[in-house]
């Protein structure tokens, strides 16, 4: 007899794995988790004799279970709107007439470094608290809205306090290289001496870095200062990723490839060579369609091209006050498939599987044994709809570690 902590039955279990059933499908199916792993799954008249006395059962009443979401690239932590902005574009103002009174991302940076470290906890837990709700159990959080070291470290060390105190998971990931501060104005060269002699030392010493990420386009940093960032990084261990060819072909993304990166991110100017060195170095395509539907963006990401060769696709909210203000994972799902012509099933890989590989971790992001037991239990007819409909949460369950969580409201 199996010694399990729970058991699910009745459950339709999409298991995200590359089985040949569409999202790896088990039809009427069972899953036991211990020790906050998935110890068995498989179709319910399969399930080993268990002790239902004393292993607590839940019934999935033919409701469909699927692996926590994954929002792999967010800037969730920082102080600030920029609202004001958004309405001053719909009355006609310019980028450089906004940027004069003082808005833009130096608008955020200004607000965050003013903001305590308990303020920006308090914002960022809201924020964490809203994707919970929606199933995702695992988020990535990027500094770069501090641009000097006391606020970049202190960005760094609320996304660590969020991972110790929050059910939800937390990567953190390095962007000092997000912009040039006013105070290096005209100097993007010093400013990038700082990031790589100083910041990334000193922060990634702390044990606040899981990953150092670089805005690599003309309005941020050239190819070879990214090269001398991410030298370092791989220096120190860290694997690096990148924002990348969103506005233009600089080359940023065969960067990141050359340095086996973890992704390469936005990606809208992509060319096929770029897509062959990603497929190359098995880098993961994020694909951000909040921002691409925020700025109006025209030029898509050449998704035929990354199916092509191979090249997993991921999916998030690129969360920010400027760009993308959206704490949605599942409208991402939607706008994926509607904007990007994604399948359902490539736009639900994109928040599990294809996520998780976007921040190097193996073991999540799939229903399997071994992996752990984050999953979510969803009132839906077929996994589609969580990608067809959005703005009544169908979540009616969700698992954190084998344990079943009491859901924010």
């Amino acid at each position: 007899m199996q010694d399990f902590d729970a058991v699910w039955v009745n459950v339709q279990l999409a298991t995200m794995t590359d089985a040949a059933e569409p999202y790896g499908t088990i039809a009427d199916g069972a899953l036991a988790v211990k020790d906050g792993r998935i110890a068995w799954l498989g179709p319910k008249a399969a399930l080993p004799a268990t002790d239902l006395l004393r292993t607590p059962l839940y019934d999935g009443q033919g409701q469909w279970l699927l692996p926590g979401f994954i929002d792999c690239h967010t800037h969730l932590v920082y102080a600030g709107s920029r609202a004001n902005e958004f309405e001053m574009r719909l009355n006609g103002a310019s980028y450089q007439q906004i940027a004069e009174a003082g808005g833009g991302i130096k608008s955020t940076v200004a607000a965050t470094r003013a903001a305590s470290h308990e303020e920006l906890f308090v914002l960022a837990k809201n924020r964490l608290n809203a994707l919970l709700s929606q199933g995702v159990t695992t988020v990535e959080i990027k500094s770069g809205y501090g641009l000097d070291l006391a606020t970049e470290q202190k960005i760094l060390e609320v996304a660590a306090e969020l991972d110790r105190v929050h059910p939800v998971d937390i990567q953190k990931t390095f962007l000092g290289a997000h912009a040039v501060p006013a105070e290096y104005q005209g100097n993007a060269e010093g400013y990038m001496a700082l990031v790589v002699e100083s910041m990334l030392p000193q922060l990634a010493a702390l044990g606040l870095v899981d990953a150092v990420d670089v805005f690599c386009e003309g309005i941020g940093f050239s190819v070879e200062q990214s090269r001398r960032l991410f030298e370092k990084a791989q220096s120190l261990g860290l694997p690096v990723k990148a924002h990348a060819e969103q506005l233009s072909c600089l080359g940023g993304t065969r960067l990141v490839a050359e340095f086996s990166g973890l992704s390469a991110d936005h990606i809208e100017y992509l060319s096929e060579e770029d897509v062959k060195a990603m497929a190359a170095a098995g880098t993961v395509a994020v694909l951000l369609p909040g921002a691409y539907y925020f700025l109006r963006e025209t030029q898509q990401p050449p998704v035929a091209l990354l199916r092509q060769h191979g090249v997993p696709m991921a999916i998030s909210t690129d969360l920010n006050p400027g760009t993308s203000p959206f704490c949605n994972l599942p409208l991402m799902l939607n706008m994926a498939c509607t904007l990007f012509r994604l399948t359902p099933e490539e736009a639900l890989l994109g928040v599990t599987r294809h996520a998780a590989a976007a921040l190097g971790l193996s073991d999540r992001g799939q229903l399997a044994v071994g992996k752990k037991a984050d999953f979510a239990l969803y009132a839906i007819s077929q996994p589609a709809e969580l990608c067809y409909q959005f703005g009544v949460n169908p979540l009616r369950q969700l698992v954190k570690d084998g344990q079943v969580l009491r859901l924010p409201v």
